[in-house]
């Protein structure tokens, strides 16, 4: 006897709910990822801070993932051209790390930016945030006097950055904003190390970088720290808010956050985000990125575009008005 049409049909049913119906089935389910190691990519040389967090994450983002994350260091052009590769990759493999700059002003600074920061990257999550430190030279005087001094230094006074268009140039240009009168010239350096060696040589006399910089040298009685550009921090308990010394509705922070290219798939979004909720809350990554200076953090990828959003906006502004380009 043949079976019938209605037969079929519900021994079909039968077996697609026991899950014997195993090749219709898997091909109605999303393919597993990860498939293989994941690159994941910093701009800047091992040792810096997105090195840093980049190493903190990877380790038990590896363990939860069961395939081997690889960090692969392409420093240059401020992370310019690893963030390009980002954007460009096409193995739903390649993630990579990246700072403020490469998504919020970048675009603005370079006229031929390879990649476009709204439009060629997948927003997974921020991973670590700090303040930055306004450290002086250590026979100024603090708070609201030191405002003063800079007042009455007029452009014989300077400040030291990492380079043109970094946040610590931007930033200043924006506290100079809120601080009428402050008219402080630019000196760029090639990092930090010789921003504060230009501050200790009286070369400049102030200089905003970041709380694992400045720290040591203020602990240390070399430098002094004026203020943080945010409020109070647990980064640096002892050091007061810029607020504290009269400077007004100003915030600013650095950052480094987490993403892949525009056509990393859906499944490999879903799956990095629920693992990196829960690894941004591990104790041990959150000590080991405080001990470095930064606070652990995690976001939703609608909350890191929407942050983007708004600091492009300021920053945006910033570098127009003050014409600031690179040659």
């Amino acid at each position: 006897m043949h079976p019938t049409k209605r037969d079929i049909l519900i021994a079909a049913a039968c077996a697609l709910a026991a899950g014997t119906l195993p090749v219709t089935a898997m091909a109605q389910q999303p393919a597993a990822w990860p498939t293989k190691p994941i690159r994941l990519v910093v701009g800047f040389p091992g040792g810096s801070t997105p090195d840093i967090a980049a190493r903190t994450i990877a380790e038990p983002l590896s363990k939860a993932l069961g395939q081997p994350v690889v960090v692969d260091n392409k420093p240059g052009a401020s992370g310019n051209i690893a963030a390009d590769m980002v954007a460009k990759a096409n193995d739903d493999h390649t993630l990579g790390i990246v700072i403020n700059g490469n998504l919020t002003s970048s675009k603005m600074l370079y006229p031929k930016l390879p990649y476009d920061p709204a439009k060629d990257f997948t927003y997974l999550s921020l991973i670590a945030t700090a303040p930055l430190v306004l450290v002086a030279q250590n026979n100024l005087p603090s708070g609201a006097a030191f405002f003063d001094a800079g007042r009455k230094g007029g452009d014989a006074w300077s400040y030291g950055s990492v380079g043109v268009g970094s946040v610590g140039h931007l930033g200043m240009e924006q506290l100079k904003t809120r601080v009428p009168g402050l008219k402080a010239v630019h000196v760029p350096y090639q990092g930090n190390p010789q921003v504060v060696t230009g501050l200790l040589g009286d070369q400049v006399q102030m200089a905003l970088i970041p709380p694992g910089v400045a720290l040591p040298q203020v602990k240390a009685g070399k430098l002094k720290a004026i203020g943080l550009t945010s409020g109070r921090s647990t980064l640096a308990p002892e050091v007061p808010s810029l607020s504290e010394a009269g400077v007004r509705d100003f915030n600013l922070e650095v950052w480094t956050a987490l993403l892949g290219p525009s056509n990393l798939s859906k499944t490999a979004q879903e799956r990095i985000n629920r693992e990196l909720a829960v690894i941004m809350k591990s104790p041990e990554v959150r000590q080991k990125l405080f001990e470095q200076g930064w606070q652990a953090v995690g976001t939703s990828p609608d909350g890191m575009r929407e942050r983007v959003k708004e600091e492009a906006a300021i920053m945006g502004k910033i570098i127009s008005t003050n014409g600031i380009k690179l040659q």
